[in-house]
């Protein structure tokens, strides 16, 4: 009932999201896709999500945990603080509050907030979701070709799956025609070119995509 509620209101407040109602099936969303946050429910059917919550910071996953439990004493909320959760909401609460602590919680400089990443003469602000191409702003960067940037730039010279930018960009269960990923790159390409870019984005055929920078001489004069 809680995950139902949180999901439609965490959409009525502008968020895109996910839901998992077990530990395997979360575990399977995480493994498929970079989430720039993780409300957890400790009560989950198939095992306790402090489980989900160890194995994520063993594994080096920063990702930024919300915990959500009806275990509200202070020592399940030291406990679940102490396992890696970078906050606490004790059931029941108003979903107001919920999405002001998941607000704050996405301030926070992370593995995916809070970052410059480069390639070339492209820069990407991904706090202030701003790109810059050869010291030019460009303020017209639709928000699904600057995510494609963004992880072609985070894995750049390894090729990203046509699969896994699905997944981005769509959720595990969106629905999308067969081209949408190639009708985003195509944009994205003509975005690059449009603005000098110094990198390309490259198609492996039956494979995905991979960034590569231009390392053609250049002269100056």
């Amino acid at each position: 009932m809680y995950a139902g509620l949180i999901a439609a209101w965490l959409v009525q407040s502008g968020f895109d999201s996910d839901q998992a109602g077990t530990v395997r099936e979360a575990k399977h969303a995480i493994s498929k896709m970079d989430y720039a946050a993780i409300v957890l429910d400790l009560g989950l059917p198939d095992q306790d999500g402090a489980a989900l919550l160890h194995d994520l910071r063993s594994q080096g996953n920063a990702t930024p945990v919300l915990i959500v439990s009806a275990r509200n004493s202070l020592q399940d909320r030291v406990k679940g603080l102490r396992e890696g959760a970078d906050d606490y909401l004790a059931k029941p609460f108003s979903m107001d509050e919920l999405v002001a602590r998941l607000r704050a919680l996405l301030r926070r400089p992370s593995n995916l907030l809070g970052q410059l990443l480069v390639a070339g003469n492209v820069s990407l602000d991904i706090q202030n979701r701003e790109l810059r191409i050869h010291g030019h702003v460009q303020p017209s960067c639709p928000v699904r070709e600057m995510v494609m940037l963004e992880l072609l730039i985070r894995h750049k010279g390894s090729v990203v799956s046509g699969r896994f930018f699905e997944d981005q960009l769509f959720g595990i269960d969106g629905e999308q025609s067969s081209n949408a990923v190639d009708v985003y790159i195509h944009r994205l390409r003509r975005l690059l070119v449009d603005a000098g870019a110094t990198v390309k984005v490259h198609t492996i055929r039956g494979v995905g995509f991979i960034m590569s920078e231009d390392t053609a001489e250049r002269c100056v004069s």
